[in-house]
C-alpha cells in the first residue's frame, strides 16, 4: 500500500469546493489582519498593551499569506474540478475508459460517484499497486473504493480479500472495487454476502451514462406552451365580454410578433395553462 503524501495548506484547501476556498481566504484575511488586532486592543494589562504596539504591521504579512494559500488552493480546486468533469464527459465506451493512466482512472471514478451525491476524498493511499484510492461519504456511511484500470486481466480473489481486511481495519461500512474488465469466479464467491461490491467495466460505463443524463439540461424539443390566440376577425364577442376558453380570464388585444397579425390573448398568460 502506498503512503499518504504529507499535505500542506494548499492541498487541504484544494480538496474543498473552490467557492469554499475563496470564502475561507477572505474570512481568514479579515480575522488575522483586523480581528486579532481588535481583540488585543480591548485587553487590559501591560503585557497586552505592549503586545498591541505594532501588531498591525506584524499581522499584515501573515494575513496576506493566509489569503494567498486559500486562493491558490481554490484555483487548484477549480482547475481540478474542470479536469474531472472533462474526464467523465469524454468517456463514452469501454475503450475510452482505459485511456490515460491509473491516476486518471481514479479521478474519473471519483467524479462519477461525486455526481451521485457522494462526498469524495482522494486519499493517495492506493496507487498503481492497490489499496484505498477513494473514500466515499454519504448519509453517515463511509465506503472504501479501490480502482483497477485492468482491461484484459481479471481481478482475483486476493484483491477482494485485501479490501475485506481494510474494511475491518478502518471500520468502514462498505467496499467498492471498480475495474474496466471483470472478476474471477473465486472473487465473486468471496464477495457474496459481504458489504463488498464488485463493479466491472459495463457497470461503470452504465453509471457514467446515468450521471450524464441526470446532469444534462432539458432537451431543446421540450413542449412549449403557447398563449391562447384568437384572431380578432374570428371573435364576434365584444372586448368587454370576451373570456379565455381555458381559464375564463379576460382577453386583451395583442400582436403576433412573427406575422404581425392582431389577436386576443389571455391576460393571465403565462400563468394560464391547459388542464392535464
Amino acid at each position: 500500500m502506498g503512503r499518504r503524501r504529507k499535505q500542506n495548506g494548499i492541498d487541504v484547501v484544494a480538496a474543498l469546493p473552490w467557492p469554499v476556498g475563496v470564502a475561507a481566504g477572505l474570512i481568514g484575511f479579515l480575522l488575522v489582519r483586523y480581528g486579532f488586532e481588535g481583540w488585543i486592543s480591548h485587553q487590559s494589562g501591560p503585557l497586552a498593551q505592549g503586545f498591541n504596539q505594532g501588531i498591525g504591521a506584524m499581522l499584515a504579512p501573515l494575513a496576506w499569506m493566509v489569503l494567498a494559500i486559500c486562493w491558490i488552493g481554490a484555483m487548484a480546486s477549480f482547475v481540478g474540478s474542470r479536469h474531472r468533469r472533462k474526464l467523465l464527459d469524454t468517456r463514452t465506451d469501454l475503450e475510452s475508459l482505459s485511456q490515460g493512466g491509473w491516476r486518471q482512472f481514479e479521478l474519473l471514478v471519483g467524479e462519477a460517484f461525486r455526481r451521485q451525491g457522494y462526498a469524495v476524498e482522494e486519499t493517495g493511499l492506493g496507487g498503481a499497486d492497490g489499496g484505498i484510492d477513494l473514500i466515499l461519504r454519504k448519509e453517515g456511511r463511509r465506503t472504501l473504493v479501490q480502482c483497477k484500470q485492468w482491461k484484459r486481466q481479471q481481478i482475483g480473489v486476493s484483491v477482494v480479500r485485501e479490501m475485506a481486511g481494510l474494511l475491518a481495519h478502518h471500520q468502514a461500512h462498505a467496499v467498492k472495487i471498480v475495474c474496466i474488465g471483470s472478476y474471477t469466479k473465486d472473487a465473486e464467491l468471496f464477495a457474496k454476502g459481504k458489504p463488498i461490491e464488485l463493479m466491472g467495466g459495463a457497470q461503470l460505463l452504465e453509471m457514467i451514462r446515468a450521471v450524464k443524463c441526470y446532469a444534462a439540461p432539458l432537451p431543446a424539443s421540450r413542449a412549449h406552451i403557447e398563449p391562447v390566440m384568437i384572431p380578432i376577425e374570428d371573435n364576434p364577442m365584444p372586448m368587454a365580454t370576451a373570456a379565455c376558453p381555458r381559464c375564463g380570464g379576460d382577453l386583451v388585444q395583442r400582436t403576433n410578433r412573427r406575422t404581425g397579425e392582431g389577436f386576443l390573448g389571455c391576460s393571465h398568460f403565462p400563468r394560464c395553462r391547459p388542464h392535464a
